[in-house]
């Protein structure tokens, strides 16, 4: 085993084929599958499941790939100590739910780290989504909630990905609508109120469960239904089509601007926000960073909310 072939099957499984791994790697397409092969080989494992639309890790070659990236981590962090003095290059990804909070810590993040070399990458994206890029290493850490509902279901998928759910917060539902929404006036609305009104959702691809949706009442039934795949549109619609979504009621004004607003929704359940991570490997010192923010922010938020801020945070 070389620390070659180790690079080699970790860019496979970011890449998700070995044909976009050898055009980034700069190594013949045969050449690359010979070293994966011999590497299994010696191991004594199949690292990937090999289809005609890629490739994807096995159960073991998931735990192989966690030890793999490790042992590059470290030899990385050797060569830029003793070879040459070159600076470490700093890589940490995150992947979540569509929530404004995670951008701005990410935000503060980069900006943390401004004057270093570093690749970083956040990924907003579906619940299932979210869980896979965690258990591949795609992401570190990856950000979702759980409430009364989902917290079976999604518990589950969690411990079958071999995953950890850390809460971060807890917070009452709110409804986002458009500063012009009459609803936006009230401090406080129901489901009633919101009966007239289009109900926006995230999209989940094929794993489009009602646990895994990132709205809670989803299983309510609605006359207007519109489904989108990123924040910019949902919040767009939300002015254009005076619609709704139900959320966690923390909003930034940094990249939602003043058009819209979050009520309180009458006896909204709570929503528990967390991380998940692999408990097997302790969290990296950006990660822990990343965290920091992401709590300073909230905290801001919450408290925000006026009198429930507290309460968000303690219940």
């Amino acid at each position: 085993m070389t620390l070659q072939q180790l690079r080699y099957v970790v860019e496979v499984a970011t890449a998700g084929s070995i044909t976009a791994a050898s055009a980034t790697l700069f190594i013949a397409q045969p050449s690359l599958s010979k070293a994966i092969a011999e590497l299994e080989a010696e191991m004594g494992i199949t690292i990937f499941e090999r289809s005609s639309k890629g490739v994807v890790p096995t159960e073991d070659g998931t735990r192989f790939l966690s030890y793999a990236r490790q042992v590059i981590e470290q030899a990385d962090l050797l060569e830029a100590q003793y070879k040459h003095g070159a600076p470490v290059r700093r890589v940490f990804g995150v992947s979540s739910q569509h929530y404004a909070f995670v951008v701005n810590a990410f935000a503060e993040l980069v900006r943390e780290y401004g004057e270093s070399r570093y690749e970083f990458s956040l990924r907003e994206g579906t619940t299932f989504g979210t869980i896979e890029d965690v258990r591949l290493q795609r992401s570190e850490l990856g950000v979702l909630y759980r409430n009364s509902f989902n917290r079976e279901v999604l518990s589950s998928a969690i411990r079958d990905a071999e995953l950890r759910f850390e809460p971060l917060f807890e917070a009452r539902e709110h409804v986002f609508v458009s500063r012009e929404n009459p609803l936006a006036r009230r401090t406080s609305v129901t489901l009633q109120d919101l009966a007239p009104y289009p109900r926006l959702s995230y999209d989940q691809g094929s794993r489009n469960s009602f646990y895994f949706a990132e709205e809670p009442h989803i299983v309510e039934p609605v006359d207007k239904a519109v489904v989108v795949t990123d924040r910019a549109t949902l919040f767009n619609l939300l002015i254009g089509l005076d619609g709704y979504t139900i959320a966690s009621g923390i909003l930034s004004k940094d990249l939602n601007g003043g058009n819209i607003v979050s009520v309180p929704l009458e006896d909204g359940d709570v929503m528990e926000l967390g991380y998940i991570h692999q408990p097997r490997r302790p969290l990296s010192p950006i990660a822990e960073s990343y965290l920091a923010h992401l709590r300073g922010y909230v905290k801001v938020y919450l408290g925000h909310l006026g009198g429930e801020g507290d309460e968000a945070l303690s219940s």
